[in-house]
């Protein structure tokens, strides 16, 4: 995730692109500044006027931003990140990096100074790094795209962000088994909603995502614990720093940390050697994911095609409404199909979403294909995961009497009656936080 952070001037306006996911600096400039802010800000880049949404006023003229497309013929559109990077490139000030206390607001940074009883001065980078790091992670947790922590994709910047700012709560001595995630959440959705009315609409979703990574991060950390002490007599290689990451859910730094305080180093080359196959995995089966998991269009890949939109349906009506898509893959054998979901799914579940199919294909639903743009489709309510990956206008298939309505680029059957008898034939965990189904269609 990329975080374009502004500081006004009288006259003109600094900013600096983040990468959160490295922690580090992209670009950095000025714009002239040529217009006011009341519900949105203009400035003047080489002789172009940009406009940007106002989420947040920090510290008098200090504003933080969260970059948002918007349509508007009086302005060119910056339809990217990359394109604000690629400006800040071209004109980029020579000036000092900015404090990034321009990101952080005054009363979260107090109500962590209420929650830990401790003052901000001497504990700055730990506040810092809870205040921006929550804030983060409530926006990511509240998106439509219900993306949830995972050790892949968007999923584990989730979790970074998360668990990074556990580590710095017990840093401070606060008790982590309390609500002080939550306190710290509510505020700031109580600021913001008012401009992302998805932070309102999905409050509960962000609160127990944090909650149960917490919770699940508590777990883990005393068992990888544990396992450090076993291996902590002499230097952490790279494959035992993955491990503890992978296993146990152990940053880096937390790994680095512990090894300073026992006296042995760690090979970071290794991990980082490591951990940069593990991304490149990830961003394979993130590319099987926006093909829809098809290895090829066989008749009967695209059968089970239409079924995993079916299944997606089934899940929602039967775990709730927050299952989303995390993943497929299919062959002229079998559909496999994963999903957000935080527990096994018991008998009685798995037998209602496989009757559910089944009702769906017995109706004989025509499926219906459209083209509108990538605004639209949302705003129709059509599922839309992987929303980045899709061009301006999308496709949009729907089931039936909106039974199912999603972004995809097909192929699908014309009527649901073509698929056959749908079962399902194993459900087992895929990764933290998603399940996975494997289901067959028979004739």
């Amino acid at each position: 995730m990329k975080i374009l952070v502004l500081n006004c001037g009288s006259s003109s306006l600094k900013y600096q692109l983040i990468d959160m996911e490295n922690e580090n600096v992209i670009a950095k400039g000025y714009f002239e500044r040529i217009g006011s802010y009341d519900s949105f800000v203009t400035h003047k880049v080489n002789g172009e006027k940009y406009r940007y949404d106002v989420i947040a006023r920090d510290h008098g003229e200090a504003i933080k931003f969260v970059l948002k497309q918007f349509t508007d013929e009086r302005y060119p559109v910056i339809k990217s990140l990359d394109e604000i990077a690629a400006i800040g490139h071209r004109i980029v000030h020579g000036g000092e990096i900015f404090d990034k206390s321009v990101m952080i607001d005054e009363d979260v940074i107090e109500k962590i100074e209420e929650i830990s009883s401790l003052p901000y001065e001497g504990n700055e980078k730990s506040m810092r790094i809870i205040a921006d790091h929550i804030r983060t992670a409530v926006f990511i947790s509240s998106d439509p795209a219900g993306i949830k922590p995972s050790n892949t994709d968007q999923g584990y910047i989730l979790r970074r962000l998360i668990r990074r700012a556990i580590r710095h709560a017990k840093k401070l001595g606060i008790d982590i088994s309390s609500n002080w995630e939550e306190q710290i959440a509510n505020l700031i959705i109580s600021k913001y909603e008012s401009y992302y009315s998805e932070l309102k609409e999905n409050k509960q979703v962000v609160l127990d995502v944090l909650k149960n990574e917490k919770e699940k991060f508590n777990r883990t950390l005393e068992k990888g614990l544990r396992e450090f002490n076993k291996v902590s007599n002499k230097d952490i290689d790279g494959d035992v720093a993955f491990h503890l990451y992978d296993t146990y859910g152990f940053p880096i730094e937390l790994t680095e940390e512990l090894a300073k305080d026992a006296g042995i180093s760690v090979d970071i080359k290794g991990f980082n050697e490591k951990f940069k196959a593990h991304q490149e995995l990830s961003r394979t089966s993130s590319a099987g994911k926006f093909k829809g998991g098809l290895a090829g269009n066989s008749e009967i890949e695209t059968k089970y095609h239409t079924a995993t939109h079916l299944l997606n349906a089934a899940l929602k009506q039967v775990v709730g409404p927050d299952v989303h898509q995390k993943g497929s893959n299919i062959t002229d054998e079998r559909m496999r199909f994963d999903f957000s979901c935080d527990h096994k799914l018991s008998d009685e579940e798995k037998q209602k979403a496989e009757d559910l199919v089944n009702s769906w294909i017995q109706e004989g639903l025509d499926v219906r294909v459209e083209e509108m743009s990538k605004e639209d489709a949302i705003k129709s309510g059509a599922e839309c995961m992987f929303i980045e990956k899709y061009p301006d206008i999308v496709t949009v298939y729907t089931i039936g009497d909106n039974v199912s309505k999603e972004l995809c680029g097909g192929p699908h059957v014309k009527n649901t009656s073509e698929l056959g008898h749908f079962k399902i034939i194993k459900e087992e965990a895929s990764s933290a936080g998603v399940r996975r189904i494997k289901a067959i269609l028979e004739k």
